[in-house]
């Protein structure tokens, strides 16, 4: 049954350039969307970037510029990243943006029952744009950034969270919100029945010098970075403005699905389902999240030089080999570790010997003996791209993808069609006798690389281009890696 389905990639900070992090989220998206579609599901992909934290305004005078000409810059840097992961994303939003300001607004006035205002004194990371309590973490240090929490004290809106602790409890406990891995959803539920704190929604202008969204009403204060980053799903759809799409892939969606980082998912999984209920609008029906990427082992820090640049993986391995990686290696909801070595060992091994060889010397035969496969008999796709493996204990098998088990399925056939490619040798027969061979080979790469193609589109793609109609000699899938 087709499904109207949102499927939404959180949106990053824009303080500083994108890491590997970001590629792996748009990359586990990306492969999801297009699984999707090409099962028949209408599918809205949405990304953005999130531009209004005092982290980005901190960046911009650090670098000695305006914080609009900061964030500009920035946003056109993830936007590449983007183009150059061939992420098929359908909406890109800016938090800066006219559109948005004015759904985060529109929210706002249909949630001021539970806004009100008061005085606070508190702990603050600015690194993650939150507040937390005296003693939460040793010495008041934040584990993520390594940086001491500041003691804030100002008068800000507050939005009263307190009022669905019931409300979330049975959210969870229902799984009327499905999350992914089930452990996180415990995570959450322990967090939800240890009883909820109101939280804050904006801080004095002053702090971030006008740089933000304004509470409605009162030009002394901007909104709180998550009351107005969480708002981006349904401004992205036009909400507050041209309501259309926010009609059609929110309200009218069978499925509205969150994927986010693991650091992020109590904001995405209490705060907003909180928010929209406040506000009457309906809430999301899944939330996937994932691990964060090591380096050689060791956590990515600036500090010890070990932050893999996206782009530069792909000047270096090729885009397929980088996605191949990234969904291949890095488990789809625990943490993983990127290793150069490693990665030049798969694109040898996997790509370039097993797949790579596979499809030219299947070309170079089947060229040489003139054969011809008809351009209009589209492949069955092979092993699981419609059939997806879901990941044990997955709450709905139609979007969790496995993606390491399905590449992996894959693979095998790559390793049998070889082995009977050996055992057959073909390049000892005569063309009468090889001809039914050769026209199975070409018709199962052609079926694998229609598999592949939500995974790798530019070599899926290419492998059912090479492997029908008249069949030609080909250049290397993946050439030889050079030092």
């Amino acid at each position: 049954m087709k499904q109207k389905i949102l499927l939404t990639s959180s949106i990053p900070y824009v303080n500083g350039n994108p890491h590997i992090g970001h590629a792996f989220e748009y990359v586990q998206c990306d492969a999801l969307a297009r699984s999707l579609r090409s099962a028949g599901h209408d599918v809205l992909f949405t990304a953005g970037t999130d531009e209004n934290a005092l982290k980005n305004v901190e960046s911009a005078q650090k670098a000695g510029t305006s914080t609009q000409a900061f964030v500009d810059e920035k946003v056109a840097v993830f936007q590449d990243l983007l183009k150059t992961y061939q992420i098929s994303n359908d909406v890109f939003i800016r938090t800066s943006s006219p559109e948005h300001i004015r759904g985060c607004q529109k929210l706002w006035q249909l949630s001021k029952k539970d806004i009100y205002k008061k005085s606070y004194t508190g702990l603050y990371c600015v690194g993650c744009e939150t507040f937390y309590a005296d003693g939460e973490f040793p010495d008041n240090i934040c584990p993520n950034h390594n940086r001491k929490l500041e003691v804030v004290i100002e008068e800000n809106y507050f939005f009263a969270l307190s009022k669905y602790q019931s409300f979330l409890e049975d959210l969870l406990e229902s799984e009327k919100l499905k999350i992914f891995p089930a452990y996180r959803r415990d995570e959450l539920l322990n967090f939800v029945k240890k009883g909820l704190q109101d939280f804050s929604i904006s801080r004095p202008a002053t702090r971030t010098k006008g740089w933000g969204i304004p509470v409605p009403g009162d030009a002394t204060q901007n909104m709180y970075v998550w009351y107005d980053a969480l708002t981006n799903y349904i401004t992205a759809l036009g909400f507050g403005g041209d309501e259309k799409q926010y009609k059609t892939y929110w309200e009218g969606a069978d499925i509205r699905m969150h994927v986010v980082g693991k650091d992020i998912i109590k904001f995405h999984g209490i705060y907003w389902p909180a928010m929209l209920q406040s506000a009457g609008l309906p809430i999301p029906t899944h939330l996937y999240t994932h691990g964060f990427i090591t380096s050689a082992g060791q956590k990515m820090s600036k500090t010890l030089g070990n932050v893999i640049d996206p782009f530069e993986l792909v000047k270096k391995y090729g885009l397929n080999a980088t996605r191949y990686y990234l969904l291949r290696e890095i488990p789809p909801h625990d943490d993983g570790d990127f290793s150069d070595t490693r990665m030049a060992q798969l694109y040898t091994a996997d790509l370039a010997n097993e797949l790579g060889n596979l499809v030219s010397r299947t070309c170079a035969i089947a060229a040489k003996d003139g054969l011809e496969i008809p351009k209009e008999s589209h492949p069955e796709p092979s092993g699981r791209r419609l059939r997806a493996e879901p990941v044990e204990g997955s709450p709905d098998p139609l979007l969790i993808i496995n993606y390491q088990s399905t590449i992996v399925s894959l693979w095998e056939q790559v390793k049998e069609i070889n082995k009977s490619f050996n055992t057959f040798e073909p390049w000892a027969k005569s063309a009468p006798d090889r001809k039914t061979f050769m026209l199975s080979v070409l018709s199962q790469l052609a079926s694998i690389g229609s598999s592949l193609a939500p995974f790798l589109p530019e070599v899926g793609e290419n492998i059912v281009k090479v492997t029908t109609g008249k069949i030609e000699k080909i250049s290397p899938l993946f050439p030889r890696l050079t030092a």
